[in-house]
């Protein structure tokens, strides 16, 4: 099975989105090393501990300092933009870096409505997300008569993915024939549906003979069970403070995160971080094997935040071996 890596070059405390992107760079390279199949990063703004808000262009500088990796957005969210800017974009990308680049899309605004505003981003465009998927297909697939071309971009084969957490993503990406990516990292509760209503009515399309879905999930792993529970306080904390509407830098590990949230944050960050491989690498195995036994998928995406630089590349090295243990 495929493995994969998302990515949100997170700004941690003390740190710049200089640092990020350095980051970034070390765990793509990490991951073409270690077999990771591709590595995508998603369309967030005005989060300030997220620096891959220009995507395209962190794309472009990944591919770069990488050599075969397959390097995407997980995603890129249409309604922000023109259908025709992101075909130039991404057509540019795969003439750059051919048979490398990836194009996910989503349809949430990946933000607040006040920079909703700022980006000029018409609320009922994600209404027709589907019309515009439509639309940025044929600038990469003419049909005959077209008028408007993306130059470059036009009769470039760029994998485009249909990215959900819900059904509707589900069923549009099995209506158009494209493959689907499962956000379960963060919103893992419509996941086996999902997945089942994907595959029970994809429609063999000129871009997919037959149904391709992946699903993302989080992975934490260290030597110990231990280890890992602690490092994954991170991401505890960082879910809590959204929740909270608190944003902060990625904050370092704490040793009792029940000193840190209340009861009902807890029980809501650990439905939101329900699927999570966390420990050792044993516990992680059982953990993802047990997983592919609910559910049929043909990819695995890791997302992990881990503050300490070295010890995020060990655990992504760990999935790794993981991964190939199955």
């Amino acid at each position: 099975m495929k493995y994969s890596i998302l990515d949100l070059a997170n700004i941690n405390q003390h740190q710049t989105p200089k640092d990020a992107f350095e980051r970034a760079v070390a765990l793509a390279q990490l991951g073409e090393k270690e077999g990771f199949h591709r590595y995508w990063v998603a369309e967030h703004h005005n989060m300030v501990n997220i620096a891959s808000s220009a995507t395209a262009v962190l794309i472009g500088h990944i591919a770069e300092k990488t050599t075969s990796i397959r390097v995407g957005s997980g995603g890129i969210m249409l309604p922000n933009h023109a259908p025709l800017m992101v075909a130039e974009a991404f057509g540019t990308l795969e003439t750059l870096y051919p048979q490398r680049i990836d194009l996910g899309l989503g349809r949430a605004p990946g933000t607040d409505q006040i920079t909703s505003h700022a980006l000029r981003r018409d609320p009922s465009r994600a209404d027709q997300f589907p019309n515009e998927v439509m639309e940025l297909l044929t600038y990469f697939h003419p049909v005959d008569n077209q008028r408007i071309h993306a130059i470059p971009g036009m009769n470039l084969d760029i994998p485009i993915w249909i990215l959900g957490s819900s059904l509707f993503g589900a069923q549009l990406a099995a209506h158009l024939g494209l493959p689907y990516a499962f956000a379960g990292h963060f919103a893992p509760a419509q996941m086996q549906a999902a997945l089942k209503i994907y595959r029970e009515r994809f429609q063999p399309s000129q871009y997919l003979d037959q149904p391709y879905s992946m699903l993302c999930l989080n992975g934490i792993l260290a030597d110990t069970q231990e280890e890992a529970e602690y490092e994954f306080t991170t991401m505890q904390q960082s879910f809590t403070q959204l929740i909270r509407d608190d944003r902060k830098l990625t904050p370092p590990p704490i040793k009792e995160m029940d000193d840190y949230w209340n009861p009902l944050e807890k029980r809501q960050v650990s439905s939101m971080l329900r699927l999570s491989a966390v420990g050792d690498k044993e516990t992680a195995h059982d953990f993802i094997a047990e997983l592919l036994t609910e559910i049929e998928v043909d990819e695995l995406m890791f997302a992990g935040v881990i503050y300490d630089a070295e010890k995020r590349l060990h655990s992504f090295k760990l999935i790794s071996e993981v991964m190939n243990s199955l």
